[in-house]
């Protein structure tokens, strides 16, 4: 099935108009219209080939919500237009420890993510949500709560999904103190998902313009990282802390804030190696991890709980036609705090 797309032919190409082929409908799989496709900043690290190992065409977009248009015969858990997700992950092994613990992004057989992985089903590479349709097993589907406004329930599927695993895998709960590094794309879904559970939230940012946003958002308090003196504040007082940092930083700035047995998770992707002081983790007994987005089970659990409290992202709606121009100020930050694309722009440029 040939269907429409935005591709990039190399890593210097603009993102254009492609057809690429879907395959057939089979018995698990779901259909899908695609409405809506978050902007995520791994997209643009894909298509220029920041991170290499991209092959082209790539048609990137893991987050991704659409209707339902078929399904195969043995689906069981959705119907015709249902309205439904798609994050980062479409495929996996199954049968390893990490699929039967409903752990499928840490597949040791390798995760199949939503776009640039090979594709079992064609043989070729998967393409993403940066398109008309997809078609998914439907074990890889998830349900929407229908109370959230769909545009800005899309970067859920990913920026969501990453800062709720690491916040819920650390037990973070009411009463606890939570420091969130960064305030973009990532940070301001912690702020959200940190004041939901209940937690006293602190927001670590370089930049003073960012204060005002930060309260409106959910933070309880907004600390300058580059001020000395308001760091000292705040020492061993910290239950967790959630870094989405992806630039080069001092990362024991932060590891110091923390209590005894204290965590701070590392979502953000710097290019370089952070530079841990050892001293920082043995005094204090403090730790310090890394998260990579969650599984299919804790996806849908997420989606549920942001359907309960009305969380959604802060998003910028753009046509798909606008999407280079997004890249380019994506790279400037200067986006509050997702772009996401209209799909049914995509038509438009037939």
């Amino acid at each position: 099935m040939k269907i429409l797309s935005y591709a990039a032919q190399n890593a210097t190409a603009p993102l254009a108009p492609f057809k690429i082929d879907r395959r057939d409908l089979g018995a698990e799989d779901v259909q899908i219209q695609i409405l809506y496709c978050g902007v995520c900043h791994s997209d643009l690290h894909t298509v220029r080939n920041e991170w290499q190992g991209t092959t082209y065409p790539c048609v990137p977009g893991h987050e991704i919500i659409g209707r339902v248009t078929k399904v195969g015969a043995n689906v069981k858990k959705f119907k015709e237009n249902d309205i439904v997700g798609v994050g980062c992950l479409v495929d996996s092994c199954h049968s390893c420890e990490n699929c039967k613990d409903d752990l499928e992004q840490f597949c040791t057989k390798g995760p199949i993510f939503t776009y640039n992985s090979p594709d079992k089903h064609t043989g070729g590479l998967t393409y993403g949500g940066y398109s008309n349709s997809i078609v998914v097993d439907e074990a890889f589907v998830l349900h929407i709560p229908n109370n959230l406004d769909l545009a800005a329930t899309a970067p859920l599927l990913c920026a969501g999904i990453t800062t709720y695993s690491p916040l819920r895998h650390n037990k973070v709960t009411e009463g606890q103190k939570v420091g969130i590094v960064g305030l973009g794309g990532l940070g301001h879904m912690g702020v959200k998902l940190a004041k939901a559970f209940g937690a006293h939230v602190v927001v670590f940012t370089t930049s003073p313009n960012k204060v005002k946003d930060a309260l409106r958002l959910g933070a309880d308090e907004v600390v300058n990282s580059k001020n000395a003196g308001e760091m000292k504040k705040h020492l061993n007082s910290f239950h967790f802390i959630l870094d989405t940092v992806a630039v080069q930083h001092d990362i024991n700035a932060y590891l110091v804030l923390l209590k005894r047995d204290g965590t701070l998770t590392q979502v953000g992707v710097p290019p370089e190696p952070l530079s841990v002081h050892v001293g920082s983790l043995i005094f204090g007994r403090r730790n310090f991890s890394g998260s990579l987005i969650g599984g299919i089970k804790e996806t849908q659990e997420m989606l549920d709980f942001c359907g309960q409290h009305n969380i959604t992202s802060d998003i910028e709606l753009i046509p798909i036609q606008k999407i280079n121009e997004a890249y380019d100020r994506l790279v400037k930050s200067d986006v509050k705090y997702r772009f996401v694309i209209d799909m049914a722009t995509l038509k438009e440029v037939v």
